[in-house]
């Protein structure tokens, strides 16, 4: 990431001007050897000279400086993936410190503010204890405050609004989630309509390259939506056998014809659990085992080399490029060992307390424990 560089940047700039150290004191009307002491870092110009020698220069005050205020995609990138390896690696309370200090570095670069946020929000049950688990969900709730304050970009404060409900569920506060979101949610909004009508746009246009790769982005993130909302469908009705086993059923039909477990494991991963908890409630200890199976076995696909990294298929085709253009590129938002060790907590879930004298469910957690050592 970028740190001030004044120092070399007075001597790139003096250098490329051709003046010497004794001909820039002569203009700013400092004592001689005082461009000598910038220079070698002795000392710092005076505060009202930056003025002066960004204008002998021709530059900002920030180019001056050597001070970048706003981050490129590819710095965005890195920055957000090299957190994700250290919260893996390295005791959490230095990884946040220094998250925190990064976020006050780039405090206006809303896009990067956003990206913090997801970072707080898929790493704060890390912390251990609850109350540092609450004060992380307070940072993200306050970093999404400040972007939807001051962010003029319409897409960021969209997407921000979305984080800030999902941290203020994490918080147990429902009720404001309903009110923050009842107008982006609203499921018969005509907003929903606009891809539709882009489709039909770049056709009539003539850009056919477009409209094919516009309407394969969004048949794919339809049925992963579709695989997503019938998760929480289950979670619903996990009273109601019936419903939830038709669910299934049609899930799994969904599954098998767009070949998901390779194209987005993470969907089914997470509705296989929810299929594996439901089963608990039921009773159903033995389908309970065969879902969780299921889980374990999306989970170890999606943590193989190529499995994290989000991809196209020989169906769409054109989703690599779009997947490249994303914030992370197709890769994950949590590290691998990370991931892993989210698939063990799993385990845990209070629903499979009924499972826990089942031999075939803890040899499943144990074999996770033995291969996370491996990672």
């Amino acid at each position: 990431m970028s740190t001030l560089n004044l120092a070399e940047n007075i001597i790139r700039l003096r250098h490329d001007k051709k003046i010497t150290q004794e001909q820039l004191e002569d203009f700013v009307g400092v004592t001689k050897a005082s461009v000598s002491k910038w220079e070698t870092r002795q000392s710092m110009p005076d505060i009202l000279l930056l003025t002066q020698l960004a204008a002998f220069f021709d530059v900002t005050i920030d180019e001056l400086l050597g001070y970048a205020p706003q981050l490129s995609k590819e710095q965005m990138q890195k920055i957000y993936l090299d957190f994700t390896a250290a919260f893996a690696e390295e005791a959490f309370d230095d990884v946040i410190e220094r998250v925190g200090k990064t976020e006050k570095e780039y405090y206006s670069c809303y896009p990067f503010l956003y990206q913090v946020t997801l970072l707080y929000l898929n790493h704060f049950m890390l912390a251990g204890d609850k109350e540092k688990q609450k004060e992380i969900l307070e940072k993200a709730l306050h970093l999404c405050d400040h972007i939807l304050a001051d962010c003029k970009e319409i897409s960021i404060c969209n997407e921000t609004a979305v984080l800030r409900a999902m941290a203020l569920l994490q918080l147990g506060k429902a009720p404001e989630v309903i009110e923050s979101l009842k107008e982006i949610a609203n499921p018969v909004s005509a907003a929903r309509q606009s891809g539709s009508v882009m489709v039909q746009a770049y056709q009539v246009a003539g850009e056919l390259e477009k409209a094919d790769s516009f309407t394969q982005i969004n048949m794919y993130n339809e049925v992963v939506a579709l695989v997503g909302w019938s998760t929480e469908y289950i979670a619903i009705h996990s009273d109601n056998l019936a419903v939830c086993e038709e669910t299934i059923r049609r899930i799994d039909m969904v599954a098998e014809a767009y070949d998901l477990i390779h194209l987005n494991g993470n969907c089914m991963a997470l509705f296989r659990y929810q299929a594996a908890i439901m089963y608990c409630i039921q009773g159903k200890k033995e389908k309970a085992v065969s879902f969780m199976r299921g889980f374990v076995e999306a989970i170890e696909n999606l943590l193989t080399k190529d499995g994290l990294i989000l991809h196209g298929d020989s169906y769409f085709p054109k989703l690599d490029q779009w997947i490249q253009e994303q914030e992370f590129g197709g890769n994950p938002p949590r590290d691998k060992k990370v991931i892993w060790n989210s698939a063990i907590q799993a385990f845990e879930h209070p629903a499979f307390a009924a499972l826990s004298e089942e031999k075939a469910f803890t040899d499943m957690k144990e074999e996770l424990i033995r291969k996370s050592k491996n990672i």
